[in-house]
């Protein structure tokens, strides 16, 4: 099997693949919890023939050396790292590699189709790959926790509020409910925004929706919505592939 990891800020999520079927997601707090959670594993999962990491906080040698137990080959993409999409795109050694891995899955999911993927975890982005697999750019903006923690942490007066078991109301009574009602309704406009925006030039857009705070906002954004809590482990997966499959063909410039 393979294995692609998915390093971000606060967590790791892990995805064990025969080719291209998920056998098994993982979620951890820290590299440790997954090393001891992995060495209790049967024998199939102890020699992953391939391993690709990514992360947007941490370095390619960090990755290598905590995961050195795992595989003495732990690939880790990058900026330089082929994938099966085209990059259009100013500056693309700067673009996310998480952002880069979700338009690839959703390119495979949906492929010959336009693509709009909102990943809503420490940020939002929202990133377009066209029907040609081109992935045309997008946006970022701060997500659901960091806003809540802007407006206590940049004034003195307001709480750190939770995000709310109900969905708010537009016109709030009391301050609390307000922050959580311009937060929450705040983000579900933005995103309803730049979905219309989109559709009027691309009324067959597939729009896709994935990370840790994508399932407050799933049933209030303008339909069709698919779903997928695992995209970005998939384009992972694929992107693994393509170089795998590169490397086999002796094709120059895959990961090393």
């Amino acid at each position: 099997m393979n294995l692609v990891i998915d390093w971000g800020n606060s967590s790791l999520k892990t995805a064990w693949f025969r080719d291209s079927l998920l056998v098994e997601t993982g979620r951890y707090e820290s590299v440790d919890v997954f090393l001891a959670d992995w060495d209790k594993k049967g024998e199939a999962y102890k020699h992953p023939e391939q391993v690709l990491a990514s992360s947007t906080s941490r370095s390619a040698e960090a990755i290598r050396t905590l995961l050195q137990a795992v595989s003495d080959t732990v690939w880790v993409l990058d900026g330089q790292t082929p994938v099966p999409v085209r990059k259009d795109y100013d500056t693309p050694t700067t673009l996310g590699t998480d952002r880069v891995a979700a338009a690839v899955g959703a390119s495979s999911l949906f492929p010959g189709q336009d693509c709009l993927v909102f990943d809503l975890g420490t940020c939002l982005t929202a990133d377009l790959v066209d029907r040609d697999a081109v992935f045309r750019g997008g946006l970022i903006s701060p997500g659901l926790q960091m806003r809540f923690r802007a407006m206590h942490e940049q004034t003195a007066r307001l709480p750190l509020v939770d995000v709310p078991t109900d969905w708010p109301d537009v016109t709030a009574k009391n301050t609390r409910q307000a922050m959580q009602s311009g937060v929450v309704n705040g983000m579900a406009f933005e995103m309803n925004g730049i979905i219309e925006t989109y559709r009027r030039d691309r009324p067959d857009l597939v729009v896709l929706l994935c990370g840790g705070d994508a399932p407050v906002f799933e049933s209030r954004l303008k339909q069709p919505i698919f779903a997928a809590p695992e995209l970005v482990l998939v384009g992972l997966n694929r992107i693994l592939r393509y170089n795998v499959e590169n490397l086999h063909a002796d094709k120059p410039g895959t990961i090393c």
